[in-house]
């Protein structure tokens, strides 16, 4: 019987997770524009996405003393983004106008209630809060499966958290994240992904980017490596607001999905058993084999194993249709006809499972020129 924990990490197969930059810096305008030119990418390659909102309640978030405190840039910014409850809903509906998952990180415990009055399927605990228990218990309480970003954190952080998700079977998403905002590209360490899935082989293992010289490379090589979920800040080129270089924009997101799509091309899917080879690889490869041939004069009755092969026959190209190749092995087969010299020893001229197990007979007589 699977656990909810087995049936539920599927969620995070394959999903993106685009996260709204700056909380859309607090303008509904912006931010719905921010959905639709998403979206649209999204829907081009039928991506399974996520869009993130950040939800926290300001009035308690911020301590009373230093709420308006302009000194702060975290505290400022925050308090500049901050959206009412009736804004968040109005986005939400457009995030699910454009078929994506509306997903949220919450601050506060507070904010974990709002993101179960909006059904979010999904919650993010950001890196900043991987040892925040009061919050991380409050989200655990809500039975969804959750991503965390483990930027920052300890082999000890990483797996406490772990083990607290596997107790209470709630699916967990692991995210690989460097906490520098932009990254370059010698401080992505995508090695750590192949840490992360060998110290957690029962996790769907992710990768939070912050990078931005690249939206191709590091999907191609994240992918090759196991990740299965992956997490952007995205933005758009309006209102003459910059935009942050660790974002990304409608048509970079464009090359990253491509990107995408072209890794699980090249990958292929097939992971869990050995692949189904065509007939067309088989065919090149068997003119590549040498077939058997008689040395000499060899005479009917002439009993063929191991000891006498080298005396009796050599290997050459090509390999003919129904002859004998290199990869046979014979033990005790018996000629029924005499071959001349350079004659192709062929599945007609002897007894034994070569010439009366049907499908044995059937594969060489298909096979080489």
């Amino acid at each position: 019987m699977k656990t909810s924990q087995q049936r539920d990490k599927n969620i995070f197969e394959n999903l993106f997770v685009l996260e709204l930059a700056n909380n859309h810096w607090g303008d509904i305008e912006r931010g719905l524009k921010l959905i639709r030119d998403h979206g649209a990418v999204v829907n081009k390659y039928n991506i399974k996405a996520a869009i993130k909102l950040q939800f926290r309640k300001m009035d308690t978030f911020v301590h009373p003393a230093f709420q308006g405190n302009e000194d702060i840039k975290y505290i400022q910014k925050t308090e500049a983004k901050a959206l009412t409850k009736s804004e968040y809903q109005i986005l939400i509906d457009e995030i699910l106008r454009m078929s994506c998952i509306p997903m949220s990180t919450p601050f506060d415990e507070e904010s974990v209630d709002l993101c179960v009055e909006f059904d979010m399927p999904i919650i993010k605990i950001a890196s900043s809060d991987i040892n925040d228990w009061p919050l991380i218990e409050k989200i655990v309480s809500t039975k969804r499966p959750v991503i965390v970003s483990c930027g920052g954190a300890s082999e000890e952080d990483l797996d406490n958290i772990v083990a607290f998700f596997d107790e209470r079977d709630i699916p967990l998403c692991v995210n690989h994240c460097v906490s520098l905002y932009p990254s370059e590209d010698h401080e992505l360490h995508l090695d750590q992904i192949d840490y992360l899935r060998i110290r957690y082989p029962d996790k769907v293992i992710g990768f939070s980017s912050h990078e931005y010289t690249d939206w191709s490379h590091s999907m191609m090589m994240s992918y090759a490596k196991g990740v299965r979920s992956w997490e952007r800040y995205i933005d758009i080129d309006y209102q003459d607001i910059p935009v942050q270089k660790y974002c990304s924009l409608p048509h970079q997101c464009d090359e990253w999905f491509k990107a995408f799509n072209k890794a699980k091309e090249m990958s292929g899917g097939i992971s869990h058993q050995r692949r189904e080879i065509p007939r067309d690889e088989t065919k090149y490869l068997d003119a590549l084999v040498r077939g058997v041939y008689a040395k000499n004069k060899i005479k009917s009755g002439t009993v063929i194993n191991k000891e006498n092969f080298d005396e009796l026959f050599y290997l050459a190209v090509p390999l003919r249709k129904g002859q004998f190749s290199c990869r046979e092995v014979f033990n005790g087969e018996t000629l029924l006809k005499d071959l001349e010299p350079d004659t192709a020893l062929t599945v007609n001229d002897v007894n034994g499972d070569y010439s009366e197990n049907h499908k044995l007979r059937q594969n060489i007589l298909e096979r080489g020129l």
